[in-house]
């Protein structure tokens, strides 16, 4: 038995990166559209978001079409609680570096659009120990950001239509493009010339096969384990692939947040995040789901909304910088601890 669960640990992990891979082909393109259309550094974030949570999209897909929609839904929720403390902290370590190298155009944005001062006292963060993070992601992400989740517990939450349908499904679609649209739409900019090469185009369609096969076995890795484990697909989404599917995510904010883009690596969460509760919805919904455990339902979606609170909070009241020190990157990971003891003690009752 060990070495079966081991076996489906390794296709997991495997079907993660794979998916990512393919997601990450995707991202070079969509970046190239940031260029060409005039889109911030901050609004820019909602393409790349796109890419970022496509693995989730797609295993939300698979699982809807297997009939394991469970695996979906775990997976929804536990990977937009897990993913904000984790890659807030991820972040504040890769800043610790003395020197971050300040991948610049001659326009004096990044490549991912953060501005070239940003970092220009760097040394004086690091003494203060802050991860510094433009304050407006607080209204051009955060914000939307809880009012999607808001709009997600109003239509999932009360008796009468509780659970996913798919009318549920049609109005977060909309409700993305709304997000999305808000985002690009402020502060848009004069668009840049770009060229399109053959092999970009040709790596994105690859990318999209990548991410198929990727979430068909994340999906079937984790319906897996979950049998020999002995729990729902719920838990299962909940706790291994929600915590397995942030482990790319992990590295790639490490190296944004390395080459000196900070904010487009503190903030790239809550874009991927927002696609994870509207498109990543939308499957689910379209096959109805029913919400057979309602106290692990609304716990696990208290808890997202938690965590973009307590990111907008600390953003918001920063005093002479904008960011977050460390004690308060304590404060996301003890939270979520606190959200694992909740879950374990209280709504799992595993004594």
């Amino acid at each position: 038995m060990i070495l079966r669960i081991g076996f489906w640990f390794v296709v997991l992990l495997a079907a993660v990166f794979v998916a990512h891979w393919g997601a990450e082909r995707l991202t070079e393109p969509l970046k190239k559209l940031r260029r060409q259309w005039g889109i911030t550094a901050i609004a820019g974030g909602t393409l790349i978001g796109l890419a970022s949570a496509s693995p989730e999209v797609g295993t939300n897909t698979i699982s809807a079409i297997q009939g394991v929609s469970g695996i979906g839904l775990g997976n929804m929720l536990g990977a937009n609680i897990i993913s904000v403390p984790l890659m807030v902290t991820v972040a504040y370590v890769a800043t610790r570096k003395r020197n971050l190298s300040d991948d610049t155009s001659e326009s004096g944005q990044s490549s991912t659009g953060d501005s070239a001062t940003t970092h220009q006292n760097h040394e004086q963060h690091r003494h203060e120990r802050l991860l510094q993070v433009d304050q407006s992601a607080v209204t051009v992400l955060a914000l939307p950001y809880l009012g999607i989740i808001t709009l997600v517990a109003i239509l999932t939450i009360p008796e009468p239509w509780r659970g996913l349908q798919p009318v549920d499904g049609a109005i977060m679609f909309l409700a993305y493009l709304l997000y999305a649209g808000q985002a690009l739409v402020r502060g848009r900019q004069e668009g840049e010339s770009v060229e399109w090469s053959a092999k970009e185009i040709g790596f994105a369609v690859a990318g999209l096969g990548a991410l198929a096969v990727g979430a068909y076995f994340t999906v079937r890795a984790t319906e897996n384990l979950a049998s020999l484990f002995g729990i729902s697909n719920v838990i299962a989404g909940l706790f291994i692939t929600a915590t397995m599917s942030t482990t790319p995510e992990v590295f790639a904010t490490w190296a944004v947040t390395r080459s000196g883009q900070v904010t487009s690596g503190a903030t790239g969460v809550l874009t991927d995040n927002a696609v994870t509760m509207t498109l990543a919805f939308v499957p689910l919904a379209l096959v109805t789901v029913t919400i057979t455990d309602f106290q692990l339902y609304w716990v696990n979606l208290v808890f997202v909304a938690v965590m973009p609170i307590i990111y907008s909070a600390f953003l918001y009241w920063s005093r002479d910088e904008s960011g977050f020190s460390r004690w308060q990157v304590l404060v996301f990971i003890l939270v979520y601890l606190g959200y694992v003891g909740v879950m374990l003690f209280g709504v799992l009752n595993i004594w």
